[in-house]
């Protein structure tokens, strides 16, 4: 039996040594030449079975069946193999064995095999239990959807498939009134899902969403240059997605968008998204200005902001900070000297608390700076000690392990400096386990150039677990009644074991001032890092009592942990 092109396609893809090979069932029991075949007549069985028994519109069962692979590979696992008759077979186990047709829809409209689970209706087998979901389905795919691509709505807005095909079907056509087509009417539903949820007419934030879109598409004619396929108007759509979920407000770019069409067409995906997320690192309150940057300047798009080197103090001597500002640079910021990749720019201007100022810089036309930037001489930016230790990495034991602590730093803003060395000599865990303890800091509120000045004090600060740091960021804030910023001034207090030195040191002197023993405010700092024989001894000169209550108090906290 000949086997379809389309379907031959579909097997070549998961039935090749690639990763897709272990998600579908092994099918032992079919020798590899007929698997093809089994699965075509299996195909074509079941959209039988959809159709004559199950009443489904021949198409759209067609569609389910053809578009389900591993549900379909499921149930010809059960079965007995015969060349001659295992057309019969199949369609004799779906007449005695009826199927959860929810399982087949939701994997046929392209939901991956392992989420249709989190997806099925509770209690649901059959399609006239919840005739919504298919008809909302059919609705769309009349429209010229492709139904693999339908599952895209549903994960993103599930509340489309609750609608009526009146509903849908007046919905979409409403956005044809803008001057588009069938095919881009669909790019752009795949794209931005919202604009079918709304309820009654148009208006508000989808209608400026479509302003924008016919001014691109029609005024400016960026149409024209799109092929003819849902796959292309689906592409371009997710590009012009990125600059409003950059936030851009939507019915004020389509003249900026319309000016620099090119960008839609001349650049992948993945360098808008690449550019915005560089961006994106430098921190700025709002994003919408890294989209802004894209759009009124993309000859940035074209930089290459990954592979070149930049000595620290130079390129800032190159983007005009003067000589009085670059020494203040160099005496606060010292962990910051030196080399660094042009990757971690966003960072080191963040750690310098420059990154306002910088992307200002470039916003207001200097970012063709970053284009001309060379280093002015190959010693530039060369620290010896750093070199020193990287060699000594490179013969130590574990260097890989090691060289990727480095590039943690590095990717912070640390640059290549004697300082960094002697931070990455008392750092504890992998780069993936430091960088989530960083990213905590920063979550609780830390400012990122604080922390690195911390970490560069007190690099202990992020040699324990995020949940740990978190449990005493909160004891510090809402317990002590202290701020973040107290930890500027003391990072130790993070080093210090919670339960059996923080709380029970800050508890005990709670209890002293209650008691009205100690009638003098001591710093959280004096209270957590004295050693204990200063403490006993300070705790004397609070009152001559004090040690001895600090003996009981511990026998009761051991004989409770007894």
């Amino acid at each position: 039996m000949p086997i379809s092109k389309s379907l031959f396609t579909i097997l070549t893809r998961h039935f090749s040594t690639t990763r897709n090979l272990s998600k579908l069932p092994k099918l032992p029991n079919i020798p590899c030449k007929y698997r093809p075949q089994a699965i075509e007549e299996a195909q074509k069985a079941l959209t039988e079975y959809l159709h004559t028994t199950r009443y489904l519109p021949f198409t759209y069962a067609e569609h389910i069946a053809k578009n389900s692979l591993f549900s379909v590979s499921i149930l010809i696992a059960k079965l007995d193999f015969s060349i001659n008759d295992f057309s019969r077979t199949f369609q004799r186990f779906l007449r005695y064995h009826p199927i959860n047709e929810f399982e087949f829809f939701f994997e046929s409209i392209g939901l991956d095999y392992s989420e249709v689970n989190g997806f099925l209706p509770a209690n649901k087998f059959f399609f006239d239990e919840d005739v919504s979901i298919l008809n909302a389905a059919c609705a769309l795919s009349a429209f010229g959807f492709p139904w693999n691509k339908l599952g895209k709505l549903y994960k993103e807005e599930v509340s489309i498939f609750s609608k009526s095909s009146e509903e849908l079907t007046h919905r979409l056509c409403g956005f044809k009134e803008y001057g588009l087509s069938n095919t881009s009417v669909i790019g752009i539903c795949l794209a931005f899902p919202h604009v079918l949820c709304g309820e009654g007419e148009l208006g508000g934030e989808i209608n400026a969403l479509f302003d924008d879109l016919k001014r691109v598409f029609v005024d400016f004619d960026l149409a024209s240059s799109i092929e003819g396929n849902v796959d292309a108007w689906y592409e371009v759509c997710r590009k012009i997605r990125i600059f409003y979920d950059l936030g851009c407000e939507k019915g004020t770019v389509g003249e900026l968008m319309g000016r620099n069409k090119h960008v839609f067409i001349e650049y992948p995906e993945e360098v808008l998204a690449q550019k915005a997320k560089y961006f994106r690192r430098f921190g700025i309150e709002k994003e919408e200005d890294v989209g802004l940057l894209l759009l009124e300047s993309p000859e940035i798009l074209s930089l290459d902001l990954e592979t070149p080197v930049i000595s620290v103090l130079g390129f800032l001597k190159y983007f005009e900070l003067n000589m009085k500002e670059l020494s203040l640079v160099s005496q606060t910021y010292p962990y910051v000297l030196g080399r660094n990749k042009m990757a971690n720019l966003p960072h080191v201007m963040r750690a310098l608390n420059l990154h306002e100022w910088f992307f200002n810089k470039i916003k207001n036309g200097n970012h063709q700076l970053l284009a001309n930037y060379v280093l002015s001489d190959p010693e530039e930016g060369l620290d010896r000690e750093f070199r020193a230790g990287l060699e000594k990495i490179q013969y130590s034991r574990t260097p890989i392990h090691n060289m990727s602590k480095l590039n943690f730093l590095h990717g912070i803003g640390f640059g290549e400096n004697a300082l960094t060395m002697k931070v990455l000599s008392l750092l504890h865990g992998t780069s993936k386990e430091l960088q989530e303890r960083f990213d905590c800091l920063l979550r609780v509120g830390v400012e990122f150039s604080k922390l690195c000045m911390m970490i560069k004090t007190t690099p202990k600060v992020i040699n324990q677990k995020p949940e740990t740091i978190e449990k005493k960021v909160n004891f510090l804030c809402q317990e002590m009644g202290s701020s973040l910023q107290y930890l500027e001034i003391f990072p130790a207090f993070l080093c210090f074991d919670l339960e059996n030195r923080i709380k029970h040191r800050y508890r005990f002197h709670e209890w002293l001032t209650e008691k009205g023993f100690c009638t003098r405010p001591y710093s959280i700092a004096s209270i957590i890092a004295t050693s204990e024989k200063n403490f006993v001894a300070r705790l004397y000169g609070i009152h001559p009592d004090a040690p001895k209550k600090w003996s009981e108090y511990n026998s009761r906290k051991k004989s409770l942990e007894s």
